[in-house]
């Protein structure tokens, strides 16, 4: 288990590098074609497109050629992708290619995290989780930090073939490591269901009785109904998360810049520290999510950071938002991780990665409508304005949990 969450902590380092990537190097990309902003921001827009093909297409795949071989598969159109961007193609194929990159890590986001939380001991989901994000967390942090090295030394197209090969690396463990017991569950197809079906011999003929029907392979899994409304719960708060997140940490550098006049450099510095503080937030939440159980910890976690951006809406010192922007970073780093092992905890068994796919979607619709909507705000109504409606967002969030913890009363896997 344990080299198994090792590929699965340098996998999830490799998505967040992967998913700054674009944003990071955006400036160059569009001096070197000649672009507009409207024009540059397709190739994120069609990384995006992909990346919820990925994250929706990953059940389907894993159901058909087990968790491993859609993994090599989703990695390899990483690294075709990346190794595509490293020639540095004509824009009009730049952005063909763009939604493979997306697929391969937006497939790769769900199955190895759905993955690791049905695999974990029910002690370590939580823990196992985190750690995944604080790789995730720390490829986020250091692609900017990297991108903007080799951009200052005028070499940025770097990035590309860097990628590349910790993507084609990434690649061949999956396809070669044995992980002891585990490679029965994420084989092709999974030796634990061929077993079963051998054991269960032929379809049973019409006169033939049985306590219980057996799920053929190609049998499709069902939620029981009763699942039904704390899923549509889970999706919501995972949409007001992301979108609540993405939109604090894409504006939070023009806010230091326009209520407290701070210099582009010392704004954009502090994003970075955001990130910093969501890392370490990362390193302990499991542990105290597993202590205090997974509702406790997510209304605490949501209702500080209602708290924290209630206050900074109402802060004007450079000094205390860069404290409040820490608190945050600290409030928000484990509801993801926490989030998705409790959403997964009170579902039907063995639905693990359609439920992971579903909410990593519900996260991906929500961090790229609400940013927009944020965008919105601050040119029509100033700083002030966007402050308070992410702080609304967050308590949208909370009381969307209350909902879904209420509606997950009684529920449990099974």
């Amino acid at each position: 288990m344990r080299k198994l969450i090792a590929i699965g902590c340098l996998s999830y380092l490799l998505i967040g590098l992967a998913m700054v990537l674009t944003g990071a190097v955006l400036e160059p990309v569009i001096a070197h074609y000649g672009l507009d902003y409207k024009m540059g921001s397709l190739w994120i827009t069609d990384q995006f497109v992909g990346y919820m093909i990925g994250v929706l297409a990953a059940p389907l795949l894993t159901s058909r050629i087990g968790k491993r071989s859609t993994l090599v598969i989703a990695f390899g159109c990483l690294t075709v992708a990346e190794a595509a961007y490293s020639m540095l193609l004509p824009w009009s194929l730049m952005l063909i290619v763009a939604p493979l990159a997306g697929i391969g890590f937006g497939a790769a986001e769900a199955i190895v995290g759905a993955t690791i939380i049905e695999l974990s001991e029910e002690n370590k989901k939580a823990s196992n989780m985190a750690m995944l994000e604080v790789f995730f967390g720390v490829g986020a942090l250091i692609m900017p930090i990297g991108a903007a090295y080799l951009i200052h030394m005028g070499v940025w197209q770097v990035t590309f073939p860097i990628l590349t090969a910790i993507a084609g690396i990434t690649m061949l463990l999956w396809l070669t490591l044995s992980f002891g017991k585990a490679d029965d569950q994420i084989g092709w197809p999974s030796r634990m269901e061929a077993a079963a079906e051998q054991g269960s011999g032929a379809p049973s003929h019409a006169g033939s009785k049985s306590d219980k029907p057996v799920r053929t392979h190609g049998e499709k899994r069902k939620y029981d109904r009763s699942v039904y409304p704390f899923l549509l719960f889970g999706m919501l708060f995972f949409l007001a998360y992301v979108g609540m997140e993405m939109s604090f940490s894409n504006y939070l550098p023009s806010f230091l810049m326009q209520r407290t006049g701070a210099e582009e450099t010392s704004a954009a510095s502090i994003l970075s520290v955001f990130w910093l503080f969501m890392v370490i937030g990362r390193l302990f939440v499991g542990r105290i999510a597993d202590r205090i159980g997974f509702p406790v910890y997510l209304i605490l976690a949501a209702a500080s950071t209602v708290v924290v951006l209630i206050v900074s809406a109402l802060t004007m010192p450079f000094s205390w938002l860069v404290i409040w922007t820490c608190a945050a970073g600290l409030a928000m780093s484990g509801m993801f991780a926490v989030g998705l092992v409790y959403v997964n905890s009170r579902t039907t068994a063995g639905m693990t990665e359609r439920t992971t796919s579903l909410m990593v979607a519900a996260g991906g619709i929500g961090g790229a409508v609400f940013p927009r909507i944020s965008g919105w705000l601050m040119d029509s109504y100033g700083t002030t304005a966007t402050m308070w409606s992410i702080a609304g967002m967050a308590a949208f969030m909370v009381v969307v949990f209350l909902l879904m913890a209420m509606a997950g009363k009684g529920l449990k896997a099974s």
